[in-house]
């Protein structure tokens, strides 16, 4: 790759330190996610007039299936053959590990208690609004991972190509900015599903929204791992790689939800 026009990225991952204490990019743009979501959540409820009170537990619930899905999705799905022989580790999130297909399971299991601890309403109420807040904090967590050096593109000599000066791979070379193409179809799909939600009745439909969320995010998340670089060695001579094959039943469950939202009165 002999082009000269790419982007040299040297953002230091660590914000500041304070003492022993490491502030980073990720862990930033982590809290801001959910201090975010947390809001346009409220919002919701009181144009629904519904308790506002809800929100302290729905964000305890959420965070705790956010990141206990996601650390255990990385685990099981990409790394079980070295956390099996290292179990402790599998706590120690802060060395890195979070995958968002795990995310996504972690965060449907703990609506589903919510749901039935605190609300009382039906799991889909809460899906067809949560997912426009997770659209918004993808958003963020792929920025989160662009300031981290992680999760590269694969090897490019486009126009705006980008080198990892800090990503820990042998071979520095320019390469697809994959965060920042997953973090501006994320956008786009928060404000589709922001603009239906106060637009139009589709959170009447139950599942419209939910369905629109899953059908759009893992689309792109199929689409986008082929400019990604593999991220586990096992990946390198799969057809489809792990993210993509666990996209396809997730696209498959949006599409359900959808097409039964169009067709029930």
């Amino acid at each position: 790759m002999n082009s000269l026009l790419y982007i040299t990225w040297e953002v230091d991952p660590i914000l500041f330190e304070f003492g022993p204490l490491a502030v980073r990019w990720y862990g930033l743009f982590f809290a801001m996610a959910f201090l975010i979501g947390y809001y346009i959540m409220q919002n919701f409820l009181k144009r629904e007039k519904l308790p506002v009170e809800w929100m302290d537990s729905l964000l305890m619930y959420m965070m705790i299936g956010t990141i206990a899905g996601a650390r255990l999705g990385h685990v099981f799905f990409y790394q079980w053959d070295y956390y099996q022989h290292n179990l402790i580790e599998i706590v120690q999130i802060w060395k890195g590990g979070l995958a968002s297909h795990g995310a996504a399971i972690g965060i449907l299991a703990s609506l589903w208690f919510w749901s039935r601890k605190i609300s009382k309403l039906p799991l889909l109420w809460v899906l067809d609004r949560i997912v426009i807040t997770v659209a918004l904090a993808a958003v963020f967590i792929r920025t989160g991972n662009l300031m981290n050096h992680e999760i590269v593109g694969a090897p490019w000599d486009g126009p705006w190509a980008f080198l990892f000066t800090k990503a820990g791979y042998a071979q520095l070379v320019p390469r697809h900015p994959a965060q920042i193409y997953e973090a501006l179809t994320y956008l786009c799909l928060f404000g589709l599903l922001f603009t239906l939600y106060y637009k139009t009745n589709a959170a009447e439909k139950r599942g419209m929204l939910c369905g629109l969320f899953l059908i759009g995010l893992f689309s792109a998340r199929f689409i986008i791992e082929y400019f990604k670089e593999v991220q586990v060695e096992f990946e390198a001579d799969m057809a489809l790689n792990m993210g993509q094959l666990l996209s396809i039943p997730m696209v498959a469950v949006g599409a359900f939800f959808f097409l039964r939202a169009l067709m029930k009165k």
